[in-house]
């Protein structure tokens, strides 16, 4: 296993930001995976999992214990069940998966980061979400140092949410098992309005995978959603808010404050959520708040394709960047009274 000392981080991140660990282990196998887990648990040092970078907004004074860099390999197809090894480029395993002729991940296409981050997040996207595919979660419980595997009904998932998020320390995530669809090329029925305006059908038809796939990306490299070293915009971690989900006192308040600011006329975005609450555009209230596409005068701005994107200019700090986030979640409570909460996670700082 490859061990450096005071080792860079912000390389490692998509937001090319944060001071470096005092120690970064590199593991390519399970066992090693375990075996570094296992170290830094019976030394009580403090572990960083680090596997794409994609997610995660790190202080500028570094890590002071062991960051862990996941860089296990392996995608095993049966039929139409997808093993992935927590290391493996997601946005890779998607393009196999379609090349395959298999549906159900096809329009989480460009999605930057690893398999194993996946059901961390529930990572979703243009109308599809991982946990409507993934089986099973292979992981090491580092309560009791055994490895054990988790249903999708153990996973509890939710909007943006899973048990493993509930309770970052105690799972790392090894294995991530999905059962896909043999659709004869066709893709998932399409969910997500946008695309299907795009591609000229109705919401709930089907088209090839292929052609989901590359009009995801196309949609995505518009907003600055697809890495590209030489392009700012996506330096970032995507996007930075997730979107506020609302009960039904909270959503009255909301538009009530709408009409205030913006006239009666002005309806905000409204999408049925879980346990009847109502989900609303976390970019939309951003902008209405008076945070435009490239918004900010400093090294971190609002990307200049889409205001839910934070970006690193190229030189910024993380506390440019916490900055900045501070100000537009800020400014859309005081807009609309609706806290945003930043979907990265933290290490050694916070909002």
């Amino acid at each position: 296993m490859q061990e450096l000392h005071d080792a860079p981080l912000a390389p490692l991140t998509t937001f090319r930001l944060g001071g470096p660990a005092a120690r970064l282990r590199t593991a390519t196998t399970d066992d090693e995976v375990i075996a570094a887990v296992r170290e830094a648990d019976a030394e009580g040092t403090p572990l960083l999992i680090v596997a794409g970078g994609s997610n995660l907004v790190i202080a500028d004074e570094g890590f002071p214990g062991t960051a862990l860099r996941i860089a296990t390999t392996g995608f095993a197809l049966s039929g139409t069940r997808l093993e992935l090894a927590a290391g493996e480029n997601w946005s890779d395993a998607v393009a196999r998966t379609v090349e395959a002729g298999l549906a159900g991940v096809e329009c989480l296409a460009g999605i930057p980061g690893s398999a194993g981050a996946t059901p961390i997040q529930n990572v979703g996207a243009y109308g599809q979400e991982v946990s409507a595919t993934i089986t099973e979660v292979v992981a090491l419980d580092r309560r009791t140092g055994e490895t054990v595997t988790l249903s999708n009904e153990e996973c509890g998932f939710s909007y943006r949410h899973s048990r493993f998020k509930a309770d970052p320390s105690r799972y790392v995530v090894l294995r991530v098992r999905f059962e896909l669809e043999d659709a004869d090329g066709l893709s998932a029925p399409l969910k997500y309005a946008e695309t299907a305006r795009v591609l000229g059908v109705e919401p709930g038809d089907r088209v090839s995978a292929q052609t989901a796939r590359e009009t995801v990306l196309k949609l995505r490299a518009g907003k600055g959603m697809v890495l590209d070293p030489e392009d700012h915009d996506t330096w970032s971690a995507g996007s930075f808010f997730t979107n506020p989900v609302l009960d039904e006192a909270e959503f009255t308040a909301f538009t009530a404050r709408v009409a205030e600011r913006l006239g009666d006329d002005v309806a905000a975005p409204a999408f049925p959520a879980d346990d009847g609450r109502t989900k609303t555009s976390a970019a939309w209230l951003i902008d209405r708040a008076g945070f435009e596409k490239g918004y900010g005068k400093g090294r971190a701005r609002i990307s200049t394709k889409h205001t839910l994107a934070l970006t690193n200019r190229g030189d910024a700090s993380t506390a440019d960047l916490l900055a900045l986030a501070r100000e537009v979640r800020d400014g859309v409570r005081e807009a609309f009274g609706v806290t945003l909460v930043n979907e990265p996670v933290t290490v050694g700082c916070e909002l």
